[in-house]
């Protein structure tokens, strides 16, 4: 499903402020059963360091691209091999299992795990803990917890949550009311830094203006494409708008974009419908990475891939607080 346009806004009649009250008491509800069940835990602590990056609204902030970054630098700084483990959203296997790009489809790990795993290992589990355990016996010199800061199944030497600069903390309120998945003065007092994913708004600097540790800002870049001609995109992520917005930057001729919902698996007739629109229109279909590895691959063949990266604004400075709270956590001078 796609995130409710009014989960973006606070006030005017387009924030749905009647919905908005009657849907509160359950977001009420959402929020305490999440604040229940991160009480009750009993964290499995792991013999590496565990990195969880996580956020505390519902839908896309850059995690995915944020993570293939954050794995380059902690291989730099460990000097080892680092996995991801996820819990395979999507996917119909259990785990605990290594994703296998030569084996797996989306369907069975997941969309994100399947293209995590062109970059290296990644562990899928619906138990996180019995993933983390398989990462260690594999040889793992540290984790990193896709999608953790509200799992509390494995023990965080660094809690890092992305905010998307632009979006915030939506409206406020939690879901089903918004896009919260718990409390800002909660979910923030169990990070260790916040990463603000693209340009700051005013009101994203004022929900994260209380914050007290460091405040990272980086930006999702595509890695430059050479098509000729007009192009078609279609996409299936969590706010669509940013893929057309990053086609157009690199300077390409969109005719349209097909939005669909997050980890949207393709059927047949919607393919067709591309491929001919695509067809009529004498352009050429272009799509994420994400979506790419749901396609079937007689189709992929055929799409054109913008691959995006995330990129720290003040990597050097990034790097530096990765390595004292590593070194503090290993009990390093």
């Amino acid at each position: 499903m796609r995130a409710p346009a009014f989960w973006t806004m606070r006030h005017g009649r387009d924030a749905a402020p009647v919905l908005r009250l009657l849907l509160s008491p359950l977001g009420a509800l959402y929020g305490a059963s999440v604040a229940r069940r991160i009480a009750q835990a009993s964290p499995v602590a792991l013999p590496i360091p565990v990195i969880s990056i996580g956020n505390l609204t519902a839908g896309g902030t850059g995690k995915t691209p944020f993570s293939e970054n954050l794995r380059t630098l902690l291989a730099e700084v460990l000097g080892g091999p680092v996995g991801i483990v996820s819990r395979g959203y999507g996917g119909r296997l259990e785990g605990p299992v290594v994703v296998d790009k030569s084996l797996h489809r989306a369907e069975d790990v997941g969309d994100e795990p399947l293209m995590l795993a062109q970059g290296g290992p990644v562990f899928v589990g619906r138990d996180r803990a019995a993933a983390g355990r398989l990462a260690v016996e594999a040889g793992m010199q540290a984790l990193i917890l896709d999608d953790g800061h509200q799992n509390p199944a494995l023990a965080k030497a660094i809690s890092l949550v992305v905010v998307d600069g632009q979006t915030g903390f939506g409206n406020g309120h939690l879901i089903p009311a918004g896009p919260l998945r718990e409390k800002p003065t909660i979910g923030l007092a169990r990070a260790d830094a916040i990463v603000v994913m693209g340009p700051a708004s005013e009101e994203t600097l004022e929900d994260i203006a209380g914050f007290q540790g460091p405040i990272f800002h980086a930006s999702l870049k595509a890695k430059p494409v050479a098509i000729e001609g007009p192009v078609l995109g279609f996409c299936g992520i969590g706010r669509p708008e940013k893929f057309d917005a990053t086609l157009r930057d690199l300077g390409l001729n969109v005719v349209d974009l097909y939005p669909f919902a997050d980890h949207h698996l393709y059927r047949a007739h919607e393919l067709r419908r591309l491929e001919a629109d695509a067809r009529a229109a004498g352009a050429s279909l272009v799509t994420t990475e994400k979506d790419h590895v749901r396609l079937p691959p007689d189709f992929a063949a055929k799409v054109r891939v913008v691959p995006i990266e995330a990129v720290l604004a003040d990597a050097a400075g990034f790097s530096a607080f990765l390595r004292g709270k590593l070194d503090s956590y290993l009990g390093q001078d």
